[in-house]
Formats: structure tokens, C-alpha cells, sequence
């Protein structure tokens, strides 16, 4: 146990008031965190307003070598960074390690894009009023970026925030998960050994109220926000004249047809309902399956299911860990025990202990019960049937988010429906909704957000163009 102090304007603070983090599965504690107060956040601001004047006169080359260094050191600090993930978030270490290995690589990412900020030139004599004029467009940093992540990828969800925005040409002010803010001061160590002006490095533990102060200034040029879309949704409302984008939440939906490859898609279903706890907004939370192939498909899925290894996140062989909370496995709880009551019928699963809640199928449901209309965010799938390709969108449409689907299928037609017709904002073929490569534009639509990350997607949010006429 140690105190952790935060980051204003790349120096360590303390606060009056500090709260503890937990080993998700051990329960001991791992650190008394100090909190940032009004007076913090006011430095804070001033200290990233002072960074924006340097960071955005930076050379493409200047910002690619700062990136290309943050991600050196975190390939080098490894192991390091993925207990600490394992430990605060209770995720497997196997995910935890994928985790720090994706942060590498969005951050090459980013140091790479800043490369390929272009602008354009635009013919203005078109009438004989404009003859001799010529018009040039290029993309300008915004100013300072707020960050605002949750506890589920407390790097890689850091990282597609941090790195655009730097390799765009902002500051930031990061406001860290309070389940998993140790990741976030982690790599603060490393912004502040990688060559980034001091002052732009501003990580900051707060509470939800001083958070809603930051959101509100207008001195902030850019919100950026990952968590919940009950939250999401209030932030913008009080976010006023800034640009917000929002990654929220999903019920990610799977359609498997008569033509798919059933043990294939069964394995990645398992592993994209069930892994980290479910504990990812696009994983894999309802099943559409043909009624041709369901009896089979059920019957896979259920011993599949029944071989998941749940136990201690510093297992190797461990795919299901704790919940965050004993309050999150209770709300699981509480929803299938709902449903049950409401007609559904638990196949396999269904028993929570503690903090752990056992990977869950559940058949005869319907689109009303929160297990299939609100976000499980645990391991708990449920599974439905459908007669052709028509009805499976319906179904899959008949929820208000829309972040990600997947199809199992090996018809071109029923693929071509689905993607014209889902309501999302990306379709996986032939894998699960929870495939995420870090290059992909990402982000949904309906009560799943708005906005796209991806470096280079999320680095043009936080840009502006400007027109130059000559």
C-alpha cells in the first residue's frame, strides 16, 4: 500500500481528501489515491491552456518522436503495466497483456499519423466575380482536450484519447477512472520521460461533481468521453459550445444463419460473451440464430459455456475474473433473476459468489426484459431464433443502441442486407460484435454515441479546418 499522488502540469500533487484501490480479487488494498479539488482542476486547465501554445507549434516530427517514445517505454514496462491492469481491474492477465500491447500500438499509430495531416487546394474561379482566387484548407489543433475514460481498458482507452489528441497538436487534462486510476498515473510516468512538455502531462483522480465543472468550461475545447450513456448523455447536456464526442454503451447483437460454420462461431460467441466477465461494451449479448441450425447451435454453446475457466485474473488459463464490484455481479444477478420471473429459462449459469458471476445462457427471452434491452455489461448472453434475414435485423434494430453487430454467415446476399440495414455503427463478418482493431473507425449510433475513435479518425474530431483564400 502506498499513496499515489496526480499530475499538474507534469508535477506530482497531493490532495486533502484520498480514497483507496483495491485488488479487485485479493481485496487488499493496493493505494490511497489523492483527489483533485476545485483549486487542482483550476491549475490544471491553466497549466494545459500554457502547454497548447507549445504543443501545437510542434513539428510533425517533433510530436512522431514523443509518441514513437511513449510507446517504446510501454513495450519496455510490459509486464509492469498489465499487473497493475490484472490487479485494479481484475482482468485476466492474458487480456491485461493484449491490453498493453494494443496501447503500443495505437500509440505507433499516432506516431505515424502525424505524418499524413493533410490539407487541400480548392479552385475558387469559378465565376468571373472570384477569377485569380485559390483557396487552401488545412486541419489546427483545437486546444485542450478533456479525457474522460472508464474502468474496463484503463490503458488502451487512455491511449485512443492521449494519442490523437497529442498527435493532433492539443493538451489534455485526463480525468482517470476511480476503480483503475494507478494505469493512468502509470503512464503519466512515461508522458513525462518521453520528451512531451512538461505541462502538457495533466492526470487528475476527481470526483463525478468537480468532473461536471471541468466538462462545463468553456475554456475546454473538446470533450471526449468513454463510460456509460447515462452519464454520456448528461455530460453533453452541460458541455455547452464545445465539441463533444461520446462512446457509450451496447447490447451488441449475433446473427448466425443456416450457412455458417457453427463450432467456429460458437467459439468466438464464448469467448466474445464471456471474456474479461463481459465487461466490454461490444460484447456479445444477443444471439439471432436460424431456426434451422438453433437446436445445434444451443447445444454447442451450452457445453462450450460449461468449459469456461472463471477463477483468479492472475491465471493464465483464467477467462472469466471478478466483476468490478460486488454491486455490478448483484445487478447481474438481480436482471436474470428478472427475467427468469418474466418467462426466460437458464440453460447454464445463472449463480453469482461475490464478486464472480458465473458465464450464463438464457433462451426464451424477450425484448422488453433488461437482459437483452439494456446493457448486461457481465457474462450472460441470451439467444433467440429467427426464420430469415429480414427478421433477424428487426430484431437486432429493436434496441436503442447500435455500436457493433456481427454475422456468421457465408451468403453475400444476407451480408449485404444486414450491413445495409443495421442500424450501427460497424458490422463484423464471420467474428463477433467485440473485435476491435485500433486503425478502425469506432463508435455507434442511436444511444450508443457519437463520434468516431481510431487515431486517425478521433485525431480529425480534434482538429479544425481553416481556409486560406488567395
Amino acid at each position: 500500500m502506498r499513496e499515489q499522488k496526480f499530475i499538474i502540469g507534469g508535477e506530482w500533487k497531493t490532495g486533502g481528501v484520498t480514497t483507496a484501490v483495491r485488488d479487485i480479487y485479493k481485496n487488499s488494498e493496493l493505494a490511497q489515491i489523492h483527489q483533485a479539488d476545485a483549486g487542482h482542476i483550476e491549475e490544471a486547465v491553466l497549466s494545459a491552456q500554457q502547454a497548447f501554445t507549445r504543443t501545437s507549434r510542434y513539428s510533425a516530427f517533433e510530436r512522431s518522436e514523443i509518441l514513437r517514445s511513449i510507446a517504446v517505454q510501454l513495450k519496455e514496462r510490459k509486464e509492469e503495466f498489465a499487473r497493475c491492469i490484472t490487479a485494479e481491474a481484475g482482468k485476466p492477465i492474458t487480456f491485461s497483456r493484449a491490453e498493453v500491447d494494443r496501447a503500443v500500438l495505437t500509440f505507433e499509430i499516432a506516431s505515424e499519423e502525424t505524418k499524413r495531416i493533410y490539407g487541400e487546394t480548392i479552385p475558387l474561379d469559378i465565376s468571373i466575380a472570384t477569377q485569380g482566387k485559390q483557396g487552401i484548407v488545412n486541419r489546427f489543433p483545437i486546444g485542450i482536450v478533456l479525457c474522460i475514460t472508464p474502468f474496463n481498458f484503463p490503458l488502451n482507452l487512455v491511449a485512443h484519447k492521449i494519442a490523437p489528441a497529442l498527435a493532433a497538436g492539443n493538451s489534455f487534462i485526463l480525468k482517470p477512472p476511480p476503480q483503475t486510476p494507478l494505469t493512468s498515473l502509470l503512464l503519466g510516468e512515461v508522458l513525462l520521460n518521453s520528451g512531451l512538455e512538461r505541462t502538457a502531462v495533466n492526470i487528475l483522480p476527481m470526483s463525478n461533481e468537480h468532473a461536471g465543472q471541468l466538462v462545463a468550461d468553456e475554456r475546454i475545447a473538446m470533450l471526449s468521453f468513454t463510460g456509460s450513456a447515462k452519464v454520456g448523455w448528461m455530460l453533453k447536456s452541460i458541455a455547452g459550445k464545445k465539441k463533444v464526442a461520446l462512446e457509450l454503451g451496447g447490447n451488441a447483437a449475433v446473427i448466425v444463419d443456416a450457412s455458417a460454420d457453427i463450432p467456429y462461431a460458437v467459439s468466438r460467441c464464448v469467448l466474445g460473451a464471456f471474456g474479461y466477465a463481459g465487461q466490454v461494451c461490444i460484447k456479445v449479448q444477443r444471439i439471432m440464430v436460424h431456426d434451422s441450425v438453433f437446436d445445434q447451435f444451443l447445444k454447442t454453446l451450452t457445453a462450450e459455456t460449461a468449459k469456461v475457466i472463471s477463477g483468479d485474473p492472475n491465471d493464465e488459463k483464467t477467462l472469466v475474473g471478478p466483476m468490478i464490484s460486488d454491486n455490478e455481479a448483484k445487478r447481474v444477478e438481480i436482471w436474470v433473476n428478472e427475467s427468469v420471473q418474466e418467462g426466460a429459462v437458464v440453460v447454464v449459469g445463472g449463480q453469482r459468489n461475490g464478486k464472480f458471476y458465473s458465464p450464463t445462457v438464457l433462451t426464451n427471452v424477450k425484448p422488453s426484459m433488461k437482459v437483452c434491452s439494456e446493457e448486461i455489461f457481465g457474462p450472460v448472453v441470451t439467444l433467440e431464433k429467427y426464420s430469415n434475414i429480414e427478421e433477424a435485423v428487426k430484431k437486432v434494430n429493436n434496441s436503442k443502441y447500435g455500436l457493433q453487430a456481427g454475422i456468421f454467415s457465408n451468403d453475400l446476399s444476407a451480408v449485404r442486407y444486414a450491413y445495409q440495414h443495421l442500424a450501427v455503427g460497424g458490422l463484423i463478418v464471420n467474428d463477433y460484435p467485440t473485435f476491435r482493431v485500433d486503425t478502425m473507425p469506432y463508435g455507434g449510433v442511436k444511444d450508443s454515441g457519437f463520434g468516431r475513435e481510431g487515431v486517425r479518425y478521433a485525431m480529425e474530431e480534434m482538429m479544425e479546418r481553416k481556409l486560406l483564400v488567395i
